[in-house]
This record gives structure tokens, sequence and C-alpha cells, in this order.
């Protein structure tokens, strides 16, 4: 991928992923304040079975088909790749159409299995986008292997215009005032946004077979003359299994989390409050300003790939330095302003003081949550599926024990203290394991001690303007002081030497 390429690619995927999650943490903000942290524990429930469901119905095609799309595209063995698309997309019907009527026939039982019968019926619908689902993601993987942005980019925000304008249609509608009706009208809401996000793909992928078939053919340096469904399968399937059974074991995590507080609580409802305030408001704000690091680990993949079967083993290092080092400066900021800011932010936001007090206790492991997102990405581009899903069961099976264990006796704060232990192992299984295969080393005083140090004396910088100056409203508190903070670690990132102009060079050069 040339300069200009990556630039680009990652400007457009930035924004839009940035918007993306503007709109989602706005949306979310308001359906909190229309059904309470009730609802959106029950809403938490039924979508981790929806979530559940989309993860049978994708299959893992995606990055097997970008691996394999990639290597065809750089063959010019245009062929390869059409007949990769439709064997993949048939495997996604197939896998997401038994999903679905699995789904259907299955609500009662599983509404049975997480003791609340009010989800019922939004599981039972939740299989009808299963289908598309899967399709999609054989379509995304196609695009990453194109370099090309803009189709996913723009299928994601017509799913994000759908789903937050049919689910405030609904609500305003069709919404009977119950949390039963509106956790099946906001699953409902998902299901149509997904539907249709998928039909457009399908329009951007005729469009481009067509301009493809209008240019001249290139001369193949090699023609895959054997059978596609091997190399597929022999990608997707250990990251298939792994995301099934890491997966399954979440969900059945969430369904364990609300009955275990529950011997703690003693009150269902209060249960669900917490679990809601967790996973559904305080988690997915945490995760929003990931929006950068996140879009650069998609795009290395195909890069990590394309040098990991070259063997070019000094481009692959070079790679994984950069990613690291770029996932380590952000993070350690963004978990120093929620560390901060997170009372202010969750009474601003939510008006609801445990979110505050949460995202406060979060800060400090989000460097780990965003590190452990990024590597598990660069794993599976450089074929490392089977550790991962290694990684992934160990860390559901300790956080099911743990939960068992510990909730009960210590309720809330023991549910923190599972998140802690088991980011912290995941995340050190897989960054040892990547720095192991890529041969690169941890750089400790540029990539985390330095961005410590600068996060503790911008942080605290921040605490002192916010005190002197005369602000009004919590508002304008928290626009001055994570101003100021961001402002305080750039200056002091170079005087640390964290990060210089020449990294900065290094990142968007050529072969980046």
């Amino acid at each position: 991928m040339n300069k200009r390429t990556f630039v680009k690619n990652t400007a457009v995927m930035t924004a839009c992923s940035l918007l993306l999650r503007l709109c989602g943490i706005l949306f979310r903000i308001f359906i909190s304040n229309r059904v309470g942290a009730e609802g959106m524990g029950l809403y938490q429930l039924a979508f981790s079975v929806y979530i559940l469901g989309a993860t049978f119905a994708t299959s893992g095609l995606t990055t097997a088909v970008t691996r394999l799309a990639a290597g065809a595209l750089a063959r010019h063995d245009r062929p390869s790749v059409g007949r990769l698309l439709r064997l993949s997309a048939l495997c996604c019907l197939l896998v997401g159409g038994a999903s679905a009527l699995l789904l259907y026939g299955g609500a009662p039982i599983i509404g049975r299995l997480i003791g609340d019968s009010r989800a019922v019926p939004a599981i039972a619908v939740s299989g009808i986008a299963l289908p598309f689902i899967g399709v999609s993601s054989c379509l995304k993987g196609y695009f990453m292997a194109r370099r090309r942005a803009w189709p996913p980019c723009l299928s994601q925000i017509i799913e994000q215009a759908i789903r937050i304008g049919g689910i405030l249609l609904m609500l305003r509608t069709l919404w009977d005032g119950s949390l039963e009706n509106a956790c099946l009208l906001i699953i409902l809401g998902d299901a149509l946004s997904e539907t249709v996000a998928c039909l457009y793909l399908l329009f951007a992928y005729r469009l481009d077979v067509r301009r493809e078939k209008a240019l001249p053919a290139g001369h193949p340096h090699a023609t895959l003359t054997t059978g596609l469904l091997r190399p597929l399968l022999h990608i997707a399937v250990p990251i298939t299994a792994g995301r099934y059974l890491s997966t399954a074991l979440r969900t059945v995590e969430n369904f364990l989390v609300p009955a275990r507080l529950t011997l703690f609580t003693g009150s269902d409802s209060l249960s669900l409050a917490q679990f809601g305030a967790v996973k559904g408001m305080a988690l997915p704000l945490i995760f929003f300003p990931s929006a950068l690091l996140m879009t650069l680990s998609n795009l290395l993949i195909p890069e990590l790939s394309d040098a990991y079967e070259l063997g070019q083993q000094r481009q692959v290092s070079r790679l994984v330095e950069r990613s690291l080092h770029i996932t380590l400066l952000g993070a350690t900021a963004i978990g120093g302003l929620f560390t901060i800011s997170g009372k202010i932010l969750g009474q601003t936001l939510y008006n609801d003081s445990l979110v505050g007090l949460l995202l406060q206790i979060l800060g400090p492991l989000t460097p780990v949550m965003y590190l452990d997102s990024v590597v598990s990405g660069m794993l599976k581009g450089l074929g490392q599926q089977v550790h991962s899903l290694w990684y992934s069961v160990a860390d559901s099976a300790v956080r099911i024990l743990l939960i068992w264990l510990l909730l009960p006796r210590f309720g809330l704060t023991g549910f923190l203290f599972v998140m802690l232990v088991s980011n912290l192992l995941t995340c050190l299984l897989s960054t040892h394991r990547l720095l192991t295969v890529s041969h690169t080393p941890f750089r400790w005083g540029k990539w985390l001690i330095g961005p410590v140090l600068c996060t503790v004396i911008a942080g605290s910088g921040q605490v002192l303007i916010t005190h002197w100056l005369p602000l009004s409203g919590e508002l304008w508190t928290l626009l001055v002081g994570g101003s100021s903070f961001l402002i305080l670690y750039g200056i002091l990132l170079p005087i640390f030497r964290c990060f210089a102009k020449q990294d900065f060079q290094e990142i968007i050069a050529k072969k980046a």
C-alpha cells in the first residue's frame, strides 16, 4: 500500500468510525435515558444472544476473504476472487439461515436459561438479519483486500442511520411503555439496519466488478487452479471455532452476571441495572475514542499478511512496532482522561453517578483493553488464529469461574476485579505471542513508562487548571479540563522522547 492510499484510507475510516461512534454513543445515551439502566441490562442480555448468532453467521470468513483475496489480487487473479466471494457468501447464507431458525425456535428455552422471559420476543426475531450479516462480512473482507475504504464506511453510515431512525420511529409509534416491548423494537431496528447495509454492499461490489472489467487485464503471476474451499477453511475454521467458543462463553457470562449479582444485592432489578450500567453504558463510552487505533489495526492486517507471506520479516517487525507504539500512546492518554474526568462525564451524559464511578475505575484499564483489541487483530493477520483461540478460551474460562465465585460475595466490586484479571491475562498472552512471532522488542520506556509519566503530569496540570479557572457548570469543566490535558500531553511526549516528528513521518511513509 503506497503512502497516498494508506493516508487516504486511514482518514476515511477514522472519520467514518468517529462519526459512527459519536452517533452511537449519543443514541445510546438517549435510549438509556428512556428505558433506564434496567432496560439497558435487559437489552444487553438479548443483544448477547444476537451477537452469538451473528458470530455463527459470519463464520470467521472476513479475515479469510481479506487474506485470500489480497493474495489473488496481488497475482492479478481476478477469477479466483469472484469464486472466493461466491463460495464464502454461500457458506454464510447456509450457516446464517440455520442460526436464524435456531434462535426463533429456541427463544423460549433461552429465556428460561437467562431467567428473564421479557427478552424472549427480541431473541426470537433477532435472527432475521443473520444471513445478511454473513454476506456483509465477506464483502467487507473483499473491500479490505482491495484497499477501498469507502464502501464499508458508507455501509456503516447507512446502517447507523437506519438503526437510529428506525428505532426512534418504532419507539415513538409502537412502544407500549414496557421494557419487553422496548427491547424487541431496538433489536428489530438492529436487524433492519444490517439488512439494508448488506444490500448496499452488494450494489457497491457489482459496481466495483464492472469498473475492474473496464480496466486492462493484468498478467497473472500465478492462477489458483486448486479448490478454494480448503484454503478458505484453513484460515476460517480456527477463527470460527475461536469466535464460536469465546462468544458462547461470553454469552454464558452475560447470563451469569445478573444472576450471581442478585445473590449479593437480593434484587433482580438492581442487579440488571448494575449489569446494564457496566456493559451497556460505561464500556461503550470507554471504547468510543478508540476509532483511530482500531482503524490503523484493520488497515495493517492486509499489510501484515502480505509481508508475512512474502517472508519480509523486517517489514513485519516494523509494522508491529509502529502499531503497538501508536496504540499505547493514544490509549494511555484516553485512560488518563477517563480516570480524571469520569465522574463529571458520567453525570453529564447519563445523569448517573454509578456510571461516572465505573469510568474512573476502568480508566487505568483502558490501555490494556485497547492493546488487547489491536494485538488480536494483528495476530490473525499473521496466521496465529489457533493461539488466539486458546487465549480466548482460557480467558472466558477464568472469567466464568471468577464470576461464579466472587460476585455472590463481593457484588459489583467482584465483577470489576474479574474484568481486571481477564484483560490483563489475555493482553499479556496475546502481546507476548505477537512479539515472539514478529521478533519485535517491547520498548518499555518509549511505549509505556514515558506515556504514563506524561499522563500523570498532564492530569495534575488539568486538575490545577480547572481548580484555578472560574468555570461554571460541569460541561465547561469537562471541555476545558479535557482540552488542557490533551495539550499538555502532546507537549510532554517529545520532551520525554515518546513521540517525535520522525515517528509521524515513518507512520505515513511508503509501505507504512
